[in-house]
């Protein structure tokens, strides 16, 4: 400890210790349990990203890629964002990429959300959300997702209940579709809402789109960009750890008006600087080749969730069925219990299962008291040991 400093860490990020991720994967390997908890999958993406990953990095590529990306990999992003959503971007200057998903988002905010302005964000929400407009010196404004019962528990959010957390300072919404954890995707209702509420105030929204690609039952996502008016004042933000089943490779970009984009290129430069460039030649090749490995991954963990759901039942929780992401939520009021947080640091030891509690996503914590999500993202024989050691403990 420093001499006459008893907390050393700036005030205002005391209140952000060990992430909740962090600390139920500790717990699964401290305890052997199934971990549940951290959405990664337990299988590699597609071989020709890999083999392509291997062999750029053997045939010399090992030093800094141009910061704003390898003009290979954002020309692949703008042509997906165009084939896909008939967005036109210029790879140029509306295309930036960046060390993650993660640092895309944290550049965006911290480029665009001055000391003091409010930034509106639905709960529950990504931890990084908090912390980063933390670090801005922001105010966050929570609209809460609920279930709702005549939708089969999927999450939603009151539109009125939006419009009165925007305020004077407001300067920013956070949107998160396919959202993490609930697995709800946004209908063009919904995003509809919140663009009037950005047109109404001009305000700017940054969108985290990073599970777009693994939606299931049909569902369509769409991006808040191609909405009337929102092209011209939405960054987006997307990455190809969830898609292509390689989260340690922290590969992401953000997309938008190059003013927004310059924003968040300014802050970029010198927190990561720019990223590995062999991965991302790799990546590039992959948007534009391997679709049909996505359509893939998609229908499988579609599976996943269905096998993980039926489990989680049988286990005696609610389910929350997600129409997108990795992730499961259930209620765990059917089994007695009433607090995520104290269920979700006992199940390793009980059940030799480890998952995250919801309330921890939350400013409003009381919303997400009951509620603990799981992970799918994992191999069949593992979600079934998951589910036998679950029944056993909270069942039987």
């Amino acid at each position: 400890m420093l001499p006459g400093v008893d907390e050393p860490l700036v005030t205002r990020m005391r209140p952000f210790g060990e992430t909740i991720f962090a600390e139920m994967s500790r717990l699964a390997a401290e305890t052997g349990a199934v971990n549940l908890g951290q959405g990664f999958p337990d299988t590699d993406g597609p071989a020709s990203l890999l083999e392509a990953a291997a062999r750029h990095i053997r045939e010399g590529v090992n030093q800094y890629p141009p910061g704003p990306g390898r003009p290979e990999l954002r020309s692949a992003v703008a042509a997906d964002r165009k084939r896909r959503y008939g967005i036109d971007l210029d790879p140029a200057s509306e295309v930036y990429i960046t060390v993650g998903a993660t640092a895309g988002i944290a550049s965006g905010v911290l480029g665009l959300v001055e000391s003091g302005d409010e930034v509106v964000v639905f709960e529950p929400m990504y931890d990084s959300y908090a912390a980063v407009i933390a670090l801005a010196g922001g105010v966050r404004r929570a609209v809460t997702l609920r279930p709702d019962p005549e939708a089969g528990g999927r999450f939603t959010f009151d539109p009125a209940e939006l419009r009165a957390a925007v305020g004077p300072r407001t300067r920013m919404v956070v949107v998160n579709s396919p959202h993490n954890p609930t697995g709800t995707v946004f209908t063009r209702d919904e995003l509809s809402a919140i663009a009037q509420v950005c047109r109404d105030n001009d305000l700017i929204a940054l969108t985290d789109e990073v599970y777009e690609h693994l939606v299931y039952d049909g569902t369509e996502h769409h991006p808040l960009s191609t909405l009337p008016g929102m092209a011209e004042r939405t960054l987006a933000v997307s990455s190809v750890g969830k898609t292509f089943s390689v989260t340690a490779w922290k590969t992401g970009w953000v997309m938008g008006p190059e003013p927004l984009v310059r924003a968040a290129r300014t802050v970029n430069q010198f927190l990561t600087f720019t990223a590995n460039g062999a991965l991302q030649l790799a990546v590039a090749d992959a948007l534009r080749d391997e679709g049909e490995w996505v359509l893939g991954q998609r229908a499988a963990l579609e599976g996943k969730r269905d096998r993980l759901c039926a489990g989680l039942r049988a286990a005696g929780l609610e389910v929350l069925r997600p129409q997108g992401t990795y992730f499961v939520i259930t209620d765990i009021r059917p089994l007695g219990y009433s607090d995520g947080i104290e269920l979700a640091r006992s199940l390793p030891h009980a059940a030799g299962v480890a998952a995250v509690p919801a309330q921890v996503l939350y400013d409003n914590t009381d919303e997400g008291r009951h509620l603990v999500r799981f992970a799918f993202c994992k191999r069949d024989e593992v979600l079934d040991t998951a589910v036998e050691r679950l029944v056993a403990a909270l069942a039987g």
